[in-house]
């Protein structure tokens, strides 16, 4: 079965996504004013509030007007800080999954849950594998525009996300990459150096490998694009594909080996993890 943002109901019962934008956006703002009514109640100003998080007046205004989507970490420590007795942190799964575009929450649920999880990707790279600078400039450059809130939004999701690396025990991570992936300069020479070395820290990682595709290879069994394979503890598999900022997701047990087996080929098409940092070392030393 594939489920696109309109055509969820069994992968959003079983995945945790939520019914779409609007749905996402109510949350935030019930969070919000549900923020500012236990302030007022402690006698707190938004400035000594915001003091007490390591925020400005500015942005805890942004969170009690739902324009601004606070982590988790920050949820607990209002909770805190107001005396709210657990109240706010009431709120934490439904907020977090809210940061999230509606294609994408049931897979940023099972990101959560996943023992492994492998990856190909073009024409840009899996959002774990991201820099800041990276995302912010994919981000500015859809179209239509994204408004700046949405921007920063989706980064501190992303960057959400990518706390995958320090889960305890570790998932399995692979990633194979399109060569033309590191060479593109997506906001300039110091945004691509930037993610070159951030690839070479992640592949690193005991947990994690980084594999490339040259672009003088003949065989590639990823023309059809993009795609990511998760595997959660229970062993069941599900696929994840976006394209034009509408994403899928395939909860049929047949199509999730298929996956893994085509996944399995293109890795063995790649360069190997050790030649693949090699690679990237390479293109370090052309910038």
């Amino acid at each position: 079965m594939r489920m696109t943002e309109r055509e969820g109901a069994e992968a959003g019962a079983e995945a945790g996504q939520r019914p779409g934008d609007e749905a996402g956006r109510g949350v935030v703002t019930a969070f919000g004013q549900t923020l500012k009514t236990l302030r007022l109640r402690v006698g707190l100003e938004r400035e000594e509030f915001g003091r007490q998080l390591g925020y400005s007046a500015s942005t805890i205004a942004s969170f009690e007007q739902g324009r601004r989507i606070p982590s988790p970490r920050t949820i607990e420590r209002a909770d805190e800080v107001l005396e709210a007795g657990g109240l706010l942190c009431l709120w934490k799964e439904q907020v977090e999954r809210a940061q999230y575009p509606a294609f994408f929450q049931g897979m940023a649920v099972l990101e959560k849950e996943a023992v492994e999880l492998v990856s190909y990707s073009m024409p840009v790279l899996n959002g774990l594998l991201q820099t800041e600078g990276y995302m912010r400039t994919l981000l500015a450059m859809r179209r239509p525009p994204l408004d700046e809130e949405t921007i920063e939004q989706r980064v501190a999701a992303r960057v959400a996300r990518q706390d995958i690396f320090q889960r305890r025990p570790a998932p399995f991570l692979s990633f194979v990459l399109d060569e033309s992936l590191l060479r593109r300069p997506y906001g300039g020479r110091a945004v691509l150096r930037e993610q070159l070395q951030h690839l070479l820290l992640v592949a690193e990682m005991r947990n994690v490998e980084i594999q490339v595709i040259p672009l003088d290879r003949e065989d590639n069994a990823g023309v059809n694009g993009p795609f990511t394979v998760v595997t959660r503890k229970d062993g069941k598999k599900f696929v994840y594909a976006e394209a034009r900022g509408i994403g899928s997701l395939e909860t049929d047990p047949e199509q999730g080996v298929l996956a893994a087996a085509l996944y399995g080929i293109i890795r063995s098409q790649a360069l190997s993890p050790r030649e693949s940092t090699e690679f990237i070392e390479g293109l370090l030393g052309e910038l």
